[in-house]
């Protein structure tokens, strides 16, 4: 072996994102974000791709929601103890936030893949002594506080980070920032090459995951200059990020030679949102081990063995008889039913066609679009029986979302008669794969073109769950109506009014439920798990993060 072929061994990928799910009770995740790097270091560890994460200790978590008898949310502080999953490191470094030192540690987790590989995780932590209270608590709340408290965070993750790595001697050969939150990471780059901003985009890999506007976070350059101050020369800094505001994604896809979106629809919204760059598109995947219930793992293993390192082998689920895949997901479906029950007396039962919607509660989402036309609903519910499992948190400060679950709420009242509508607090990633494995059918209703990507719906099918979706985001790449799950709505390539697209939604929601969902899962059930084993065979071994992470290698980190 040369002595080049040594060094690039030796070489990492380090993967910076604001939040990782590693597991339930390291409180560092919030969402979708979260669980995809948490999904991209199992994989990475699984396939022994020399990769290394940074993230931020977030030592009081994001939030653990409670719901009021009437849907009101209330949001408790959920602190988590790293001390009792990691180490902390003696190593420091410095990061100059408002013209002051402030001193970041690290917390060394070493996620351990189940047949060997190792992947390293830092979370930099500012509550260190020597530093002010105020600077103590940057690392404190995921997503908390204000714009202030956003840029210091940031400021820690994407320079504090890069330093980190220096420090511990770790030799980098790409850094990949999982959305705009660690853009700083490229500045601190500039500065170590001399504002030499070709050498900084051939290190630099950027992925971004929203198409929401909302989504992209943008710093005012008043609050830029008294946070950071003039880390590099501010005309500079404006022809990277931008005239008016600093706009973290675009100070990333000015100093990125490779940029990509988490689905090919969504790369083309990017491509719209951000004209002129090219984007390119690796549809999101999750981790098959982690996300399929112990039913079902010990069905694959039987008939698949070797599945959990080639989830490829999943096309193959022919073999499987249908009698045991449907024994597989009757016991998921206890599981969730009875735990169901004991969280809220809804009193649902094993037999009843169970429908789940479960994801971060905001307006685009349309947790409510089922209960538009709640008559029709009612028709539908008299053909078949129906029964409505919902989850999610909405943002501490996004009125619209808890109105949202508060809605729900009433809707359930108005129904107790006739449907059976639950709503389970304080969604995490215990209770996500509960409810993916545990319903019949996986219901998404996105605003396109708002779901960049999107990954319960995968959770979902590697359990034997079909998808009833509108089609944006992954579901456009693993829809064959009929064969894989059914749409809801127009196809993207269709124009219509917000008007008439909305009639079109409703009326495939309500009629395909009620001619062609309820007659399946009551009358033909031989059809039904035919659909069944299509999601398991023609999406679940196509959309998982061994696929992702081997797209990753292949074009952006050799």
């Amino acid at each position: 072996m040369t002595q080049t072929e040594e060094s690039l061994l030796k070489q990492k990928i380090a993967y910076f994102s604001m939040e990782i799910a590693l597991s339930n009770g390291i409180h560092t995740y919030s969402g979708g974000l979260g669980v995809l790097a948490g999904d991209t270091i199992r994989s990475s560890a699984d396939l022994n791709i020399p990769l290394v994460a940074v993230t931020l200790v977030s030592k009081k978590g994001y939030f653990r929601q409670e719901l009021t008898s009437e849907g009101r949310q209330i949001e408790h502080p959920d602190p988590w103890d790293p001390s009792q999953f990691m180490k902390q490191l003696p190593e420091e470094v410095t990061v100059q936030i408002q013209g002051r030192d402030v001193r970041v540690k690290a917390w060394l987790y070493l996620f351990k893949s189940a047949i060997g590989g190792v992947v390293p995780v830092y979370f930099l932590d500012t509550d260190v002594e020597g530093n002010s209270s105020e600077d103590r608590e940057i690392t404190s709340f995921l997503y908390g506080g204000d714009e202030r408290y956003r840029i210091k965070q940031e400021i820690v993750l994407g320079i504090g980070g890069v330093r980190m790595l220096e420090k511990l001697g770790i030799d980098v050969r790409k850094y990949h920032m999982n959305e705009g939150h660690s853009s700083f990471l490229a500045l601190e780059l500039l500065r170590k090459h001399d504002i030499n901003a070709n050498k900084v985009r051939n290190l630099c890999i950027f992925t971004t995951h929203t198409p929401v506007e909302a989504g992209h976070d943008k710093f005012s350059y008043d609050l830029v200059r008294e946070v950071l101050g003039e880390f590099i020369p501010f005309d500079i800094l404006r022809s990277l990020g931008g005239q008016d505001r600093l706009n973290m994604t675009l100070l990333a896809l000015n100093l990125s030679n490779y940029v990509n979106g988490v689905a090919k629809r969504h790369r083309m919204v990017s491509k719209e949102m951000f004209p002129g760059y090219e984007i390119r598109a690796i549809t999101n995947g999750i981790h098959s081990y982690t996300w399929t219930c112990e039913s079902f793992k010990r069905l694959y293993d039987k008939y698949l063995p070797g599945w959990a390192h080639e989830p490829e082998l999943l096309a193959r689920v022919e073999i499987i008889p249908d009698n045991e895949i449907w024994q597989a997901h009757m016991e998921a479906k206890r599981n969730l039913i009875d735990y169901v029950n004991s969280a809220t007396n809804a009193g649902m039962d094993y037999d009843t066609l169970t429908i789940g919607f479960a994801r971060r509660a905001t307006e685009y989402k349309r947790h409510t679009l089922l209960f538009s036309d709640i008559e029709r609903l009612k028709k539908v519910n008299r053909k078949g029986r129906i029964q409505l499992i919902f989850a999610g948190k909405a943002h501490p400060k996004d009125e619209m979302g808890k109105r949202l679950i508060q809605q729900i709420f009433n809707y359930k009242e108005i129904l107790k008669d006739e449907i059976k509508v639950a709503y389970l607090e304080n969604y995490d990633m215990d209770l996500a794969a509960k409810l993916v494995s545990g319903v019949d059918v996986w219901l998404n209703t996105p605003l396109p073109p708002m779901e960049a990507s999107g990954t319960s719906g995968m959770k979902a099918a590697h359990n034997g769950v079909i998808n009833f979706s509108v089609l944006d985001g992954w579901w456009i790449e693993g829809w064959i109506e009929g064969v894989t799950g059914w749409a809801i709505g127009p196809e993207p390539g269709e124009h219509f009014s917000t008007e008439k697209r909305r009639t079109m939604e409703l009326e495939d929601l309500y009629g395909k439920l009620e001619y062609v969902i309820i007659p399946l899962y009551y009358k033909r059930r031989d059809e039904w798990i035919r659909i069944m084993k299509n999601s398991i065979g023609k999406i679940a071994c196509h959309f998982n993060s061994h696929r992702m992470m081997h797209r990753y290698v292949t074009e952006a980190y050799l």
